[in-house]
C-alpha cells in the first residue's frame, strides 16, 4: 500500500516539500501533441508575466501516449485579468471561478492557483460536514497542488521550460498504473463525495488500480452522494456511461456499492429475482452505447435512461394492471412515477425524460404489430429508438422475438416489396393484426450461462 499524499498545510510549521521537475528529455509530452488553441493561450499568459501550465487530464494522458480529450490550463492570473488578455473569453462558475477562452467549437478552461482553506477565507463556503460550497480562494502553484483530487491528475506542464511538475508522486503512480488521492481519502471524500464517483470512473478510464486507502474510505462515506446536487449528478453520469466505457463502470459502481446512489429503484430490482433481465437490457445497453462512441456515431442519454429504469416501470405497471387499470394507462402512470422519483436523485431535462417515455410507449405498439398502422408507427420521430430497444429487450431475453424478426424483416424489405410482408403477418395472425387481440403475457426466457460460468 502507497501512504496517501502529505497536505503540508496540515502540519503547523512543516516546510514546504519540494518538487520533483522532471525536465524536458525526461519526459514524452510533445507540444506537437497539444492543441494550437492550448498553446495560445499558455504562450500569451506567459509572455504577460504570468505563469501558465497545462494541468490535470491532459497531462497524464500524453504522458500515457493517449490523445487528450481536452487541454485545461492553470495560471497565477486572476479570471479578470485573463479575460483581459482574450477578447473570446467568458467567465463562468460561482463555486469554482473559471475563465474560458474559445476558439471556434475548442474551449480552453483556465483556472487561477487555488489556497487551501478552512471555508472563514473570502470567498470560500464548507458545511459544517466539510463539504466545500464555494472556492475561490487564490494561491500559488505550491499551494494549488494540494485542492487537486488524484496524483495522477496533479502534473504540471510549465510552457517557459518544457518541463513537468510533480508535487505528490504522480509520475510514478502512472507508471504503477495507482489511482490514488492527494490527502486523507475520509476528509477529501467530504469535502466533496463526487470523488468517489471519479475515481471509480478514472480507475475504469485508465485500467489503474485503487490504492487501498483511496477504496477503503468509499464504504465508510459513499451514502454523502445522497446530499450532492441532482444536477450535478446528471454531469457525472453523463461523463460516466458516455465515456466509453460505459459497461466497466457500471459494473465497478455495483461492485462498490455506489450505483444505489444513483439509480435506487434500480438497484434494488437488480438485487431481485427480476434482476437477471434487468442487468442484461442494461449491459446490453451499455455495450451498445460504447460501441456507438467508438465508431463516433450519435448517442442520447433517452436511450440509456429507458434501458437503466425499464424494468422497474414495467413492474410498477404490472401492479397497477393487477388491480384493474388499463395496459396503456398503467404504463404511463407508471412511468410518470418512476422517472419523478429518479429525476429527484439525478435531475435529467425533460427534453430526454419525454423521449425516453415515447420509447416506452411504442414498444405495445411494436409488440401488437397492427398491420392497418404499420406504415404509420415507422412515421414516428422516435420509431427508431424504439425498434433498437426492441431488439435490445429481445437480446435480455424479454419474450418479444417473433415483433422484432417482424420489424427487422419490414425494415430491410424495399417500400414497395412490404405490403405482401404486412399481409402474410395480417393471415398468421388475424386478431392481433387488426390490433384487438388480448394475449396472455408470456414468460421470459431465461439466457443460457456464459462459457465456463
Amino acid at each position: 500500500m502507497t501512504e496517501p499524499a502529505e497536505n503540508p498545510h496540515s502540519t503547523d510549521g512543516a516546510p514546504r516539500p519540494q518538487p520533483r521537475i522532471y525536465t524536458r528529455d525526461e519526459h514524452a509530452v510533445s507540444r506537437k501533441f497539444i492543441s494550437d488553441a492550448a498553446l495560445k493561450v499558455l504562450y500569451r499568459l506567459n509572455k504577460s508575466g504570468f505563469q501558465a501550465y497545462l494541468v490535470g487530464g491532459s497531462v497524464r494522458d500524453l504522458l500515457l501516449g493517449r490523445e487528450p480529450k481536452d487541454f485545461d490550463i492553470a495560471t497565477d492570473a486572476l479570471p479578470e485579468q485573463v479575460r483581459e488578455l482574450f477578447r473570446n473569453c467568458r467567465l463562468i462558475g460561482r463555486r469554482f471561478r473559471l475563465a474560458h477562452v474559445q476558439f471556434g467549437q475548442e474551449i480552453i478552461e483556465v483556472a487561477t492557483f487555488r489556497a487551501q482553506h478552512d471555508g472563514d477565507a473570502e470567498g470560500a463556503a464548507m458545511t459544517d460536514e466539510g463539504r466545500i460550497l464555494r472556492d475561490n480562494v487564490y494561491g500559488s502553484i505550491d499551494d494549488d497542488v494540494w485542492r487537486r483530487d488524484f496524483t495522477v491528475n496533479a502534473l504540471y506542464y510549465n510552457i517557459a521550460d518544457f518541463s513537468i511538475v510533480d508535487y505528490v508522486g504522480g509520475v510514478e503512480d502512472l507508471r504503477a498504473g495507482r489511482l490514488r488521492l492527494i490527502g486523507d481519502p475520509d476528509k477529501r471524500y467530504r469535502e466533496d463525495p463526487v470523488r468517489m464517483l471519479r475515481a471509480i470512473r478514472f480507475a475504469t478510464k485508465l485500467g489503474f488500480s485503487l490504492d487501498d486507502a483511496t477504496l477503503d474510505a468509499i464504504p465508510r462515506l459513499r451514502q454523502l452522494l445522497e446530499d450532492i446536487a441532482p444536477a450535478r449528478l446528471f454531469d457525472e453520469m453523463l461523463k460516466m456511461f458516455h465515456g466509453g466505457m460505459g459497461l466497466q463502470t457500471f459494473e465497478a459502481l455495483r461492485h462498490h456499492g455506489l450505483f444505489h446512489c444513483l439509480f435506487p429503484q434500480t438497484d434494488e430490482l437488480l438485487d431481485s429475482p427480476e434482476g437477471e433481465f434487468a442487468g442484461a437490457l442494461i449491459a446490453a445497453a451499455l455495450a451498445s452505447t460504447d460501441a456507438r462512441i467508438s465508431e463516433s456515431k450519435p448517442i442520447t442519454p433517452a436511450f440509456l435512461l429507458a434501458a437503466l429504469l425499464w424494468h422497474v416501470v414495467e413492474e410498477e405497471a404490472a401492479s397497477l394492471t393487477a388491480n384493474g387499470m388499463p395496459a396503456a394507462d398503467a404504463l404511463e402512470t407508471a412511468a410518470d412515477a418512476i422517472v419523478a422519483r429518479q429525476v429527484a436523485r439525478i435531475a435529467m431535462p425533460r427534453r430526454f425524460t419525454n423521449v425516453t417515455r415515447e420509447i416506452w410507449s411504442l414498444q405495445a405498439r411494436l409488440q401488437k404489430i397492427a398491420t392497418r398502422r404499420v406504415e404509420k408507427a415507422t412515421e414516428h420521430p422516435r420509431f427508431r429508438a424504439a425498434y433498437d430497444f426492441l431488439l435490445l429487450r429481445e437480446k435480455a431475453g424479454d419474450p418479444v422475438e417473433e415483433a422484432a424478426e417482424f420489424w427487422t424483416r419490414y425494415l430491410s424489405t424495399p417500400e414497395g416489396a412490404r405490403q405482401p410482408l404486412v399481409d402474410s403477418q395480417r393471415a398468421a395472425d388475424p386478431e392481433r393484426a387488426a390490433g384487438d387481440g388480448q394475449r396472455r403475457r408470456r414468460r421470459r426466457r431465461r439466457r443460457k450461462p456464459a462459457a465456463g460460468a
